[in-house]
C-alpha cells in the first residue's frame, strides 16, 4: 500500500481485483475513514459492514487518510478483497437460509390455520363432479336427496361444498346478555351473524378449553353445519340456531353450568345436538315411511330422519379440518358419541310421550349425579328446545308458524298427488293456524314445560307463562274464526 508523495493533497490507492483489473481510489489526505470506506465499497462493489483492510503479515490496517503507500503491482487487495467476498458470499447465503426457512413454516403455518391443502380442496372438486355426474344419470329418482351420498355400505363422501371461512363479529354486551334470553329476536341475524354468535357460546361455556378445540376447526366446522341444513321453509339453519340458543338460555337460566349439576362435557353434548339436531332435513317428516323412501328403508321406518341427522353430523366431525373433538382420547369421544345421538334421536315427536313419562318418574327424587336421571333431563331439554317457538314473544314466535304450515302444505300436496295418506293437521284445506296451535301448546308443550318446571320453578315467569299467554291469543283468533263462521 502507498500514495503519491506526502506533499500532494491527494493519495492514491491502487486496487488490484482478481488479479485482472488494476483500479485507482483517489482520497483527500482530510478524507475521513467513513469517506474512504464508501470509496473502497463503490470500487470493490461490496458492502460496508464487509471491509477489512489487511497487510501481507495478515495485520489488520487501519482505514483513513494514513494508509501506507502501495504499488500498482501489489497484490495484498486481491487476497483481502477475496477475503471479503467469501465472508460476504457466506454472509447472504446463510441470511437467505434463514429468510427461506422463515417463510417455510409460515406458509406451513398457513396451511395448517386457513383449511384444506390445494391438493385435497382439487379431491373434493373431483369428488364432487363424480357425484354430481352420478346424481344427473340417475335421472333425479332419489327421493331423499341429501347433501351427502351414501354408497351401498353407507359410507360417506366428501360434503356437496367445499368449506370456506366465514367473518367473525365482535358481540356487543348488549347482545350477549340477551343471547341467554328466551325473548332472543332470532330473525334479525344473518347466517355469519349467527355462527359468530354460536361459536360465542362455545367459548363462553368454557366448552372449547373443556375438549381442547382448535378455534380454527370449530369455526369451520360449525360453517360445515350451516353449509348442510338445506333452504326449507321451516327446518333450516335460522331453526338450527334458535334451538341452540335457547338451549344457550335454558343452561343460564337454569344455571345447569354450575357445579353439583351438570358437567362440562354434559353441556357440550347438548349443544352439539342442539347444533346438528335437524343436519340435512328434506323438508318432508313423517312421509318418509308412507312414502318407502331410501331413508325410511335404510333405516327399517325406525326414526329416519333423525337417524339421518344423526349419521350427517358424524361424517361432518370425521373429517378431520371439522372435528372439533379431535384432541379427546377414544373413550370419551365414544361416549359423547353415543350421548349426542341419543338426544338427536329424542327429538322424534313419536318418542315424545315415552320420554316426558320417564323423566316424570324421576322428578320426585332426582339426582343430578346419577347418570340415568341426567339422561333423562338431556332428553327432556333438547325436546323442549327444539319446539320452543311459542315461548318466545308473539312477534318472533308467530312468523315460524307461517314457516311450519308452509312446510306442512308441501308436504300434503305432495302426499295427495301421491295418493299417500295425509295428516289433517298438515292438510291446507282443514288446518288453520288458531287450529293448528291451541291442541299444540295445550297437550304437548305447556305439559312438558311445566313438568320441567318443578325442577326448576324459575322458567315459570319467562317460558311458561308465555306459553299460557300463547294459548289464550290463538284461543281467542279460534272463537273469532268460528264466530265469522256462524
Amino acid at each position: 500500500m502507498g500514495s503519491s508523495s506526502s506533499s500532494f493533497p491527494h493519495r492514491n490507492i491502487y486496487l488490484d481485483v482478481d488479479g485482472k483489473v488494476q483500479k485507482q481510489v483517489v482520497f483527500s489526505q482530510h478524507s475521513s475513514p467513513c469517506d474512504i470506506k464508501e470509496l473502497l465499497c463503490s470500487s470493490s462493489n461490496l458492502p460496508n459492514t464487509a471491509i477489512k483492510l489487511i497487510n501481507p503479515e495478515g495485520a489488520m490496517v487501519s482505514i483513513d487518510a494514513t494508509v501506507p503507500a502501495n504499488s500498482p503491482r501489489e497484490d495484498m487487495f486481491q487476497s483481502l478483497l477475496t477475503q471479503v467476498a467469501e465472508q460476504f458470499t457466506a454472509f447472504r447465503i446463510n441470511e437467505l437460509k434463514t429468510e427461506v426457512t422463515n417463510r417455510l413454516a409460515a406458509l406451513e403455518k398457513r396451511v395448517e390455520v386457513e383449511g384444506l391443502k390445494v391438493v385435497e380442496i382439487e379431491k373434493c372438486k373431483n369428488d364432487l363432479r363424480k357425484l354430481r355426474d352420478e346424481v344427473t344419470s340417475r335421472g333425479g329418482s332419489v327421493n331423499c336427496s341429501c347433501k351427502y351420498s351414501f354408497t351401498d355400505e353407507g359410507k360417506k363422501v366428501t360434503p356437496r361444498r367445499d368449506v370456506p371461512t366465514y367473518p367473525k363479529y365482535t358481540l356487543s354486551q348488549e347482545t350477549i346478555e340477551a343471547l341467554k334470553k328466551p325473548t332472543f329476536d332470532v330473525w334479525h341475524w344473518e347466517h355469519n351473524e349467527m355462527l359468530s354468535c354460536l361459536e360465542f357460546m362455545y367459548h363462553d361455556l368454557g366448552l372449547v378449553k373443556e375438549f381442547n378445540m382448535n378455534p380454527i376447526i370449530l369455526k369451520r366446522w360449525l360453517l360445515a353445519i350451516q353449509e348442510n341444513y338445506r333452504d326449507n321453509p321451516f327446518h333450516n339453519f335460522r331453526h338450527c340456531f334458535c334451538v341452540s340458543q335457547m338451549m344457550y338460555g335454558m343452561i343460564h337460566l337454569c344455571s345447569l353450568q354450575l357445579q353439583g349439576k351438570l358437567t362440562l362435557t354434559d353441556l357440550g353434548i347438548l349443544m352439539t345436538a342442539a347444533v346438528c339436531h335437524d343436519l340435512d332435513h328434506p323438508g318432508y317428516n313423517n312421509y318418509q315411511i308412507n312414502a318407502r323412501t331410501e331413508l325410511a328403508v335404510r333405516y327399517n321406518d325406525i326414526s329416519p330422519l333423525e337417524n339421518h341427522h344423526c349419521a350427517v353430523a358424524f361424517q361432518i366431525l370425521s373429517l378431520p379440518e371439522c372435528n372439533i373433538f379431535a384432541n379427546v382420547d377414544p373413550e370419551t369421544f365414544r361416549k359423547i358419541r353415543q350421548a349426542i345421538i341419543t338426544l338427536i334421536l329424542a327429538t322424534d315427536m313419536a318418542k315424545h310421550g315415552e320420554i316426558l313419562e320417564g323423566f316424570k318418574q324421576k322428578l320426585d327424587n332426582f339426582d343430578f349425579n346419577n347418570e340415568e336421571h341426567v339422561t333423562c333431563l338431556k332428553k327432556v331439554l333438547i325436546k323442549c328446545c327444539d319446539i320452543s317457538n311459542e315461548v318466545r314473544p308473539s312477534e318472533v314466535a308467530e312468523p315460524w308458524v307461517d314457516c311450519l304450515l308452509e312446510e306442512y302444505f308441501m308436504q300434503s300436496d305432495r302426499e295427495k298427488s301421491e295418493g299417500l295418506p295425509v295428516a289433517p293437521f298438515m292438510d291446507r284445506d282443514k288446518v288453520t293456524k288458531p287450529t293448528a296451535q291451541i291442541g299444540f301448546i295445550k297437550f304437548v308443550l305447556i305439559p312438558m314445560f311445566e313438568t320441567v318446571m318443578k325442577l326448576f320453578p324459575q322458567i315459570e315467569e319467562i317460558m311458561v307463562q308465555p306459553l299460557r299467554d300463547s294459548r289464550d291469543h290463538y284461543e281467542e283468533l279460534k272463537q273469532l274464526e268460528d264466530s265469522m263462521t256462524e
